[in-house]
């Protein structure tokens, strides 16, 4: 039997390619199954191992023990209790083996280790294929359509290799038939032993990419960059386009003369209307190209949040920037990456004036500041509590008639609503009482701390005692028994 062990592990390595210690390795599993099998039927746990010597063939099997802790000894097939052993020399986690009689290498034997070394081919072969098409994903395949599956197609990459296009992976409209011949893009390569293993998509924007570069030489040789594209698979595109040559357009090069360049991609991709923009550093300017062939009146960025204002000066060029069911504006966000908010002057007008007056009344509410003064704060672009309490105090010179003593006050209670904000967020605590934030001489952070400590109400301040306050930031022991002297005012009018 160790002179049929040796021929197989040959004949199977020279055949198939494989590692012949990973021929050893199958055999040596196929021996343990079979051993189980026959001589510990009833005891599926019992542990075995078998040893091929990789020169002559033989091998031996023995039968095997773990030493655990007592309180772990829950599978005596295969475990042995640390107490039941010498001490001295055994140690827990140390394996305790004996030699048993080895089984023939016979037919089931035999049987078992076909099955594995099957697998493990496969395993090899898909290796083998994961290894050289993992360098290439992105990259455009050009193949056969072999057959039809359920969900997709098998096509024929060409020396043994074979990509799965799968049906959400295709144009909407688009039908395949058997021996055609196709471009996809390479967008994952499965090293699982299950499933298809090269992925292939005709959707990915990297689809477009890849046509547009085989079909516009300045793209290839880098002369002209493609920096993003944004895609509706089957229906329309947008690409944007950077040249590294001043002298060359990028939009002209893309389209070419008479339009073949992109005709020829747009016949490969069933239509897909395809838009080229000139991609640009600057975001506003990006968007408004981005946008065309609507004319923009004006744009408002938001680079923190990556949001735009885009108003238009009519219903037509508004309609326009939207596209048939929204496909223009859809894709020029993708594009861009900035969240597009289309609107007409009037609308925007009408916005502002919407969030002028709820400013107003944010600033005028909190602040505690007079009407005029909170119209002023919203005249010279104050849009939050925090920039009133941290922008520098000199943007408030504009405001007519106020001094640098009213201006640290503001600040001053800027800063008190931003920090009762702050630890409301951050402590999810109950909000303190409008009455307890009014009471003569409280200011709005000392009551929020208050509230931290459940101080909610006026009734619940007049309980405490001095020492009770005596932690929160700014408020000294004197002033402290004065807030409590104060909310006992009402015990004595009762």
């Amino acid at each position: 039997m160790s002179r049929e062990i040796l021929t197989v592990v040959e004949t199977v390595s020279n055949e198939k390619g494989l590692n012949p210690e990973d021929i050893f390795e199958a055999i040596e599993d196929a021996l343990v199954v079979s051993t189980k099998k026959k001589v510990y039927t009833e005891q599926p746990e019992v542990a075995v191992r078998v040893a091929i010597d990789r020169a002559t063939g033989d091998y031996d099997t023995y039968r095997y023990w773990t030493v655990v802790a007592d309180e772990d000894h829950e599978m005596p097939a295969c475990q042995l209790a640390i107490t039941d052993l010498d001490q001295e020399e055994w140690s827990i986690g140390d394996i305790k083996e004996e030699q048993i009689e080895s089984i023939e290498f016979g037919r089931i034997a035999a049987t078992q280790a076909k099955q594995v070394i099957i697998q493990k081919i496969r395993e090899a072969e898909r290796a083998l294929v994961a290894d050289a098409f993992e360098p290439r994903v992105g990259e455009m395949m050009y193949g056969e359509v072999k057959k039809q599956t359920r969900d997709g197609y098998i096509i024929d990459l060409g020396d043994n290799a074979e990509g799965y296009l799968s049906r959400d992976q295709m144009l909407p409209r688009e039908q395949l038939r058997a021996k055609s011949r196709i471009n996809a893009i390479l967008y994952h390569v499965n090293r699982e032993n299950r499933g298809a293993q090269l992925l292939l998509s005709r959707t990915h924007p990297e689809m477009l990419s890849a046509l547009m570069q085989k079909e516009v030489p300045e793209i290839a040789e880098q002369i002209i960059e493609i920096r993003n594209v944004a895609r509706l698979p089957g229906t329309r595109a947008k690409i944007a386009v950077k040249t590294n040559d001043h002298r060359i357009d990028p939009v002209g090069a893309c389209i070419g003369m008479r339009g073949t360049r992109i005709q020829a991609v747009q016949q490969e991709l069933d239509g897909e209307r395809i838009d080229v923009v000139v991609w640009s550093d600057d975001p506003a300017q990006f968007i408004i190209s981005s946008l065309e062939p609507a004319d923009v009146s004006s744009i408002i960025l938001d680079e923190d949040t990556q949001t735009a204002d885009i108003i238009f000066s009519t219903n037509d060029q508004l309609a326009r920037a939207i596209g048939s069911q929204g496909q223009n504006v859809r894709l020029a966000s993708e594009l861009t990456g900035y969240k597009l908010n289309m609107m007409l002057e009037e609308e925007y007008k009408q916005r502002q004036e919407n969030e002028s007056k709820a400013f107003i009344e944010l600033f005028y509410d909190r602040l505690e500041v007079d009407q005029d003064l909170a119209q002023a704060l919203v005249d010279i672009g104050f849009t939050s509590i925090e920039e009133v309490a941290y922008v520098p105090v000199d943007t408030f010179y504009d405001i007519e008639g106020l001094d640098d003593e009213a201006i640290d006050m503001i600040q001053e209670r800027a800063k008190d609503v931003v920090i009762a904000d702050e630890l409301v967020k951050q402590q999810n605590m109950k909000e303190p009482s409008q009455e307890l934030q009014e009471l003569e001489g409280m200011t709005v952070s000392w009551a929020y701390k208050m509230a931290q400590k459940d101080i909610i109400t006026v009734d619940d301040l007049a309980e405490q005692a001095v020492f009770d306050l005596e932690d929160i930031e700014g408020l000294d022991s004197e002033t402290a028994g004065k807030l409590i002297m104060k909310a006992r005012e009402s015990w004595f009018d009762e």
